[in-house]
């Protein structure tokens, strides 16, 4: 079910795709729905995108594509759609099937230990705070797992926002591209993209407002990686 500024930005995308054949801007997105911010408008892109109503595509301009529409907008119904926030390394699980009976959907507890930034980092993660239930599809390879409420928004153009709950695997180690919880010098903890510079490690955010981070590899700590997110309305 899609929200009324949900509905009005795909209404509006596909009224444009319809009649230009290219999306259109997120300035105009922001003028048609009479938001103060394009921060308004990636929100709103990112819950489309996460229900499978439309499609970002790398490396092109204004590269939005509508994948289908609601029943509202003349679309068809989509029964087996399950929304994916984040792809991890757990095995694809195909939907269920009208010869195939839906399985109740388990869930495991997870605690949340704290707080992570997402920008300027914060006092190193040291306790538990409450406890948030996990798909048991969303944990992901083996080891052990934790969640962290997200403070701050320098990870915002990879879709996860202020307030958002991460699910972390943990693990010491981190392949270039991996959003990890990195511990720098023993006492901060953020969350980052990973990426090897030489003999240094850089940290960087998705939100050009931020400027990597780069410090040598003795002072940084892999602490764990992102494999999922969970968001309330």
């Amino acid at each position: 079910m899609l929200t009324k500024k949900q509905l009005d930005l795909l209404a509006f995308i596909h009224k444009r795709v319809q009649r230009d054949g290219v999306p259109p801007s997120f300035d105009e997105m922001k003028l048609a729905l009479d938001l103060r911010s394009k921060s308004g408008i990636h929100r709103l892109i990112t819950a489309l995108e996460e229900r499978g109503f439309i499609r970002r595509l790398a490396h092109r301009a204004r590269a939005i594509e509508v994948v289908r529409l609601p029943e509202s907008l003349g679309g068809l119904p989509n029964p087996g759609f399950a929304p994916r926030v984040i792809d991890g390394d757990r095995p694809d699980v195909p939907p269920p099937s009208a010869s195939m009976p839906t399985s109740t959907v388990h869930a495991i507890e997870l605690p949340v230990m704290g707080q992570i930034a997402a920008g300027v980092p914060i006092d190193a993660i040291s306790h538990v705070s409450h406890s948030v239930s996990v798909p048991n599809g969303m944990i992901a390879g083996s080891g052990e797992h934790y969640a962290l409420e997200v403070k701050g928004d320098s990870m915002i153009d990879a879709g996860i926002n202020d307030g958002d709950v991460v699910v972390i695997r943990e693990t010491s180690v981190a392949d270039d591209g991996d959003i990890v919880v990195a511990l720098v010098d023993d006492s901060e903890a953020t969350l980052k993209r990973f990426r090897r510079s030489g003999s240094s490690i850089a940290l960087e955010a998705a939100n050009p407002a931020y400027k990597p981070t780069v410090l040598p590899s003795n002072r940084i700590k892999v602490q764990g990686r992102l494999v999922g997110l969970i968001r309330t309305y």
